[in-house]
Formats: C-alpha cells, structure tokens, sequence
C-alpha cells in the first residue's frame, strides 16, 4: 500500500509508503489519508495523529505524471479533488497532528508542515516549495502561513525562488520544534506522541481550537485565492513549458514567457 495507516495506543501513524517512486504522491493517496484525517476526527481510539515517511525521504511531492492526469478536476471541481479534500481535512484536523520528517519533503511535504501542531526534523531533511519552478504559485495557504512564522523577507526567498533549504534553516525559521539525528527522529516523535496522548482529550483540543480560530476563516480564503490562480496557473503556457521540460528531462525555458 502506498499509505500505511495504524493506530496504536491512541497513535494513529499515516505512513509515505512509496519508496521507489520516492514517496511521490497520486490522488489516490491524497483520498487515502483524506479518509483517515475524517474518520479520526469521531474516532475516540485516536488522540493524535503522526505522519511519518520513509527513512531516506519524507515525500518528493506530487507525482507529476498522476497530478496531471487530474489536473482537470482541480480546475474544474477543486473542492471534490481528493487534493483539497486532504488540505481541509488536515487544516482543519481538531486533534494534535505531528510530523516526523527525514530526506526530501518537497511542495506538499513541506507545505503541510504548516498545518501540523508539532514538526521534527532529521538532519537530513531538505525542504522546499518549487512551484514558481514549476510556472505555479503556492499552495495550502503557504503564502499566507509562511511569512506569518519567517517573515516577509524569508518567506518571498523561500517560494520565489523555490530552491531547497535544511533542516536547520527551517527550524530557524520558526517551521519546526526541534532537529534531531536521523536514527532519532522517530522515537523522538512518538515519545512526544505519546506525551499527549496521556493528557486530556478535551483539553488539547480545546487548546487548539483556541490558538487556531482567529485565523481559520483567513486560512480558508487564502487556500480559496491559491486554489483559483494555481487552477488557472495549471493551463498557461509557463506550467506546460515547466512540466513538458520535467518528462523530457532538461531544464525549462522561460525567456519567451514575459
């Protein structure tokens, strides 16, 4: 399976589970942990939620061949799009999620982070967010989110230009709890997992709902804006320049896009 779920002692783990395709994510996978964040939310068995990849790499992002098959939907019916249907569940997720990350989070992978609770970092983790590179704009309310925990400054660095950033850096920056070894890092989380799940349900929920009300109608419209121009983005000619340059395996050409 290509998502790994199990619950154990109030730990529901969602696990990347596509090494060979370096944990690349389809729709299909979207739907899957979709499904799993909607039916933790009335499941009493799950107190917290930790998402997890493999040892070598978080997830590389959008699996460019899949994403593109369904690019349509996006445009058209965005909302339906298991896409969207996993950004809103996870941003609006009323139980402590954390993120355990290693190797290579790309678009998405790093994106997400933002709506977690907790976030740890091995040291071999990389980050980025290349959708400028790709003749896109950003995603999941990160151009709101990023620049409210970095700054103006780091965050236009961050998503302008798309390029890659450490561990250390991101913690920096106010994405991340803590960096640890890579051999770490997993028990590290679930002994912090495990932490909350012996404190009062209610509690950290109602804890959260606190610290994220204010800004929950806000998030929502940004991720609506994003959605409408990354939708409109997906059919312009940079986006099919970017893409077509990917399969072919060359570096694209913009200076004929003004």
């Amino acid at each position: 399976m290509d998502i790994i779920t199990q619950k154990q002692n109030g730990v529901l783990t969602i696990t990347f589970n596509r090494p060979a395709k370096k944990n690349a994510i389809t729709a299909a996978m979207y739907q899957s942990m979709a499904d799993a964040l909607r039916e933790a939310e009335t499941d009493n068995d799950v107190r917290v939620i930790l998402f997890t990849g493999h040892e070598t790499i978080f997830t590389a992002g959008n699996d460019l061949e899949d994403f593109m098959k369904n690019a349509s939907q996006l445009a058209t019916d965005g909302e339906a799009s298991s896409i969207i249907q996993f950004m809103r569940a996870l941003s609006s997720s009323p139980k402590p999620v954390i993120a355990a990350v290693a190797g290579l989070a790309v678009g998405i992978g790093t994106t997400m982070l933002m709506h977690c609770d907790l976030v740890y970092l091995a040291d071999t983790a990389k980050l980025s967010m290349p959708f400028t590179q790709l003749g896109l704009c950003p995603e999941f309310s990160s151009s709101l989110l990023l620049q409210r925990v970095a700054g103006y400054h780091r965050a236009a660095e961050k998503l302008m230009l798309g390029e890659p950033f450490s561990a250390q850096e991101g913690y920096e920056m106010g994405l991340a709890n803590k960096v640890l070894p890579a051999p770490e890092l997993i028990a590290y989380a679930n002994r912090q997992a495990e932490k909350l799940v012996a404190l009062p349900a209610a509690s950290l929920r109602a804890t959260k709902h606190l610290m994220k009300s204010s800004q929950t109608g806000l998030i929502n419209d940004v991720m609506a804006d994003e959605l409408r121009q990354f939708s409109a983005m997906l059919s312009g000619a940079e986006a099919k320049e970017a893409f077509m340059a990917f399969f072919q395996k060359r570096k694209p050409d913009f200076s004929q896009f003004s």
